[in-house]
């Protein structure tokens, strides 16, 4: 786990105890977001063409797989990709007339770029 995560990690416990919903939603799918990004890809070999359930991974241990390890640069990159997201979102709902939900996004914006 990165600097950065163990921040995120520690940031969504303070908000929690806060009961900072906005904040707490925003660094939980932030965080997902950074878990998703940990995954491998699976290999198609390994899945069962036959048998009770196709598609199936075969084997002991089959289903567990090593995460990646993310660098404070990666997780940089995942967080401006969301705060992108957001921000481009706010501005598509602006301009569909729903201006509290744009600048509901524009706020969690703006709190994820206290870690970029």
């Amino acid at each position: 786990m990165t600097d950065l995560q163990a921040r995120l990690r520690a940031d969504l416990l303070t908000a929690r105890k806060a009961r900072d919903t906005a904040a707490t939603a925003v660094l939980r799918s932030t965080l997902a977001a950074v878990s998703n990004a940990e995954a491998q890809p699976v290999e198609e070999a390994s899945l069962a063409a036959d048998g009770p359930i196709a598609g199936a991974a075969i084997g002991v241990g089959a289903t567990e797989a090593a995460r990646r390890e993310l660098t404070n640069d990666d997780v940089r990159e995942i967080i401006s990709g969301e705060q992108s997201e957001r921000l481009a979102a706010a501005t598509d709902l602006e301009s569909h007339g729903a201006d509290e939900k744009a600048e509901q996004l524009r706020a969690e914006a703006e709190l994820l770029a206290k870690y970029l």
